[in-house]
């Protein structure tokens, strides 16, 4: 594996075109000509996301060759009663008595699908999705996910992770995904790479990206220049790319890095909209500065190695410098196989599984 591209030491800071203001809960700040950002809160330390609504047209389901007159919602927040309530304020007060016309989300992750089958079903609007993300939404919500369970307990106790008060706290976690977003709508259209979606003035081009979650989407248009990045370009933290039990032996970190390159060829006047953090300008400084992180922990990590072997739970502190909890650790341990595996695969690292039944990782000596 060659060296990620280094960040430029010239590189111009991220700019932000709003600076800090926020939208209030169940209002709207206008970051473009029709283009709506909203904020919801989280129950988590991360906690807030930032969704879009869109001005839009769609043909009249009954009427033809007649064209309504609406809104593009761009992800949900989590179904609970305040974001519920939060939707009642926004519809009350900035849909200016127009209907949801779809409803767009662009990965399965709970802050962003938890209320979609709520609004689709409130306005009898479609639900526009990937497959891939579609698809594990309706297995997570049925129980069978990545976030919990005895699958997961059995896959971080292979990579070093064995407290039993840990694990009875990972093993409850098969609640976690349906306990915010209860239920999917039954049907969808399908979202693909490179797709054009007509939206109200502006063609927006579908970017999938890989690593944090199965098939993500993007959109980007040439008209104003503008990125709804989901999670996949954040200003201000790393995006989560995990290994979990389902996909043990996967290289989510390289498909990550893969993915992002997809954002180079974008104006460098961009307005990236992210589902976490400001509205911001930079998508190049952004890139360096995320392929330098990634490398920094893939070099510290060989370090450790050298020293002796890690497993993903000793690997831990080596990328993380804070205390973390329970919830906190389920995505860091993720995250940490995510960089071994990167490493074994490539033949940097050397993978075996001792005694105990766990796997360490150590410097390959040819």
């Amino acid at each position: 594996m060659p060296p990620l591209p280094a960040a430029s030491l010239s590189a111009p800071p991220l700019h932000y075109p709003l600076d800090k203001q926020l939208p209030e809960l169940g209002s709207a700040i206008e970051v473009a000509p029709g283009v709506m950002w909203l904020r919801m809160a989280l129950p988590f330390s991360l906690d807030h996301i930032n969704l879009w609504l869109l001005r839009d047209r769609m043909p009249h389901p009954e009427q033809a060759g007649v064209l309504r007159e609406g809104w593009t919602i761009v992800d949900c927040g989590i179904d609970n009663p305040a974001t519920r309530e939060a939707w009642l304020k926004v519809e009350s007060q900035v849909l200016q008595n127009l209907p949801v016309l779809r409803v767009l989300v662009t990965h399965m992750h709970p802050d962003h699908m938890g209320l979609a089958h709520w609004l689709c079903e409130r306005w009898n609007a479609p639900l526009w999705i990937s497959t891939g993300e579609f698809q594990s939404a309706m297995l997570a919500c049925s129980g069978l996910s990545n976030f919990g369970g005895d699958p997961t307990v059995q896959f971080f106790a292979a990579h070093g992770w064995t407290r039993p008060e840990d694990m009875a706290q990972v093993r409850s976690r098969v609640t976690y995904y349906p306990g915010m977003v209860p239920k999917i709508p039954g049907a969808f259209v399908r979202l693909m790479a490179g797709d054009t979606v007509r939206i109200g003035e502006r063609d927006w081009r579908c970017i999938s990206g890989y690593g944090h979650s199965p098939e993500h989407m993007a959109l980007y248009t040439d008209q104003g220049q503008i990125l709804i990045s989901g999670d996949m370009l954040l200003p201000s933290i790393s995006t989560n790319v995990s290994v979990y039990a389902m996909e043990p032996d996967s290289n989510p970190l390289q498909l990550f890095l893969d993915s992002i390159g997809r954002f180079e060829d974008l104006a460098p006047e961009t307005l990236v909209l992210p589902s976490h953090g400001r509205p911001f300008k930079g998508v190049a400084t952004r890139l360096a500065q995320l392929r330098q992180h990634h490398q920094d922990r893939l070099d510290e990590l060989l370090a450790a190695c050298i020293e002796r072997p890690h497993s993903a739970h000793d690997a831990l502190p080596v990328l993380f410098r804070r205390p973390l909890d329970v919830h906190q650790t389920t995505f860091a341990m993720g995250e940490s196989v995510a960089h071994l595996n990167m490493l074994w695969l490539d033949g940097q690292l050397v993978r075996h599984r001792d005694d105990d039944g766990i796997y360490r990782f150590r410097v390959s000596q040819s």
